[in-house]
């Protein structure tokens, strides 16, 4: 089975040790989903990561089947889905957790809130389906959390003590520095999607719109926005852009501010540091312009620099 040269990159860079036995199982694990439950699986969408493609049951429904790498992500991607209200994702059907196969409904027309030509509309959307789509952390699911995700930038800067890319050693630890202090005081827990941005909202017919491919994480609402915060911004003004878009989720959602903005900074800081490249020493600058964003924002809505706010 041929598969895009991108796909089978990212399926070898993210599991180098069970990547190449998961592409050569794939067709075999077509065949079982087509026998398992009864359905044609048709040509896939787009492939990043995962398997993912329509497909048709013999009554004629049609639904998606996704087929995960081995690896947490299936996982946490699973509890996300049961965890999150339903009336604010896609919704699953069947599965085989040994087979980490997700059998999901087919969202229809499933149009991505990026095809919104108004940022202002797009944005009231995301902000009432977030809204809509968390829930309270009551402990009884384990998912990684907002300190999951700064042990991960720990381990970062101890693997490039004297910085990463264009990111220099300060910034690597005042984003430690903040992820800590926002960690240390949290303020509520809540289930959040993990990866919230435009690709992944979809229009339903009944006038809805659904979350797709939930990462699954725990930790404050505010940090779930910075995804979003980040995609799909213009060529010029993408500050103005950003702040725009924080004033409409703090009408909508009534969150702290500071926290979102603080949030913001060491998150962006922990992206950009995923996307260097340690050979060619490429990287996303869209991250990196962000990391300088955020901070210029708190600088002018609080007089004062980050670091200086908050230690």
């Amino acid at each position: 089975m041929n598969f895009p040269k991108k796909f089978v990159h990212n399926v070898l860079l993210a599991c180098p040790d069970k990547g190449q036995a998961f592409l050569d199982e794939i067709p075999n694990l077509i065949a079982y989903c087509e026998e398992r439950w009864s359905l044609k699986i048709h040509e896939p969408f787009e492939l990043s990561y995962n398997f993912v493609a329509p497909a048709t049951l013999t009554s004629g429904e049609e639904v998606v089947v996704k087929l995960s790498l081995p690896e947490e992500g299936y996982d946490d991607e699973r509890k996300a889905l049961l965890s999150l209200n339903p009336n604010g994702r896609v919704q699953v059907i069947d599965e085989d957790v040994s087979r980490r196969i997700l059998l999901l409904e087919k969202v229809q027309p499933g149009t991505p809130l990026s095809d919104l030509e108004q940022d202002h509309s797009s944005t009231r959307i995301a902000a009432k389906l977030v809204r809509q789509l968390v829930t309270k952390d009551t402990g009884d699911v384990t998912l990684p959390t907002t300190k999951s995700r700064e042990n991960q930038l720990r381990k970062i800067y101890a693997n490039h003590p004297d910085g990463i890319g264009p990111i220099s050693e300060g910034t690597l630890q005042e984003a430690i520095a903040v992820f800590d202090f926002l960690n240390e005081t949290l303020q509520s827990r809540y289930i959040l999607h993990g990866d919230f941005h435009h690709y992944n909202i979809l229009k339903r017919r009944d006038k809805d719109w659904l979350a797709i491919d939930p990462k699954g994480l725990v930790g404050e609402v505010e940090y779930d926005l910075i995804q979003f915060l980040l995609n799909r911004l213009p060529a010029q003004k993408r500050k103005q852009c950003i702040e725009d878009r924080i004033k409409i989720f703090m009408e909508e959602l009534n969150l702290n501010k500071e926290r979102l903005l603080l949030w913001g900074f060491c998150h962006t800081v922990l992206a950009a540091s995923w996307t260097v490249d340690p050979v060619s020493n490429h990287y996303d600058k869209t991250f990196l312009s962000g990391v300088e964003i955020f901070r210029s924002l708190y600088k002018s809505t609080y007089n004062r620099d980050i670091g200086k706010g908050i230690f």
